[in-house]
């Protein structure tokens, strides 16, 4: 569970990066949760957005991604989604290393 202390520099990090993925009209797939559970390794935060012309609830899409990757929902705002979970990897763990700290 993320404090708001370290939700608020989860978000400073991801408002530096661009979305990783489009959430469209396809919807959720197999395909982007796997995506996305290969980045977060790789990255540990990852930013997606959806696109007007999906159908899926942004929030809600947040909230299943987040259970199939056993991510945490950092936040939602409009439509883009801000996840972040720590890697499986330790050289790849830069970013919990600062998290922990707060």
């Amino acid at each position: 569970m993320l404090t708001s202390k370290q939700r608020a520099f989860l978000r400073s990090e991801a408002s530096k990066a661009d979305a990783l993925f489009q959430i469209g009209k396809g919807g959720l797939g197999e395909t982007v949760i796997q995506s996305a559970g290969m980045a977060l390794d790789a990255r540990e935060l990852i930013k997606l957005s959806v696109l007007d012309n999906s159908d899926e609830d942004p929030r809600e899409a947040a909230e299943e991604i987040a259970r199939a990757t056993g991510a945490e929902v950092v936040a939602v705002i409009g439509r883009k989604i801000i996840l972040f979970r720590e890697s499986s990897r330790k050289e790849k763990r830069k970013i919990s290393e600062q998290v922990k700290g707060i």
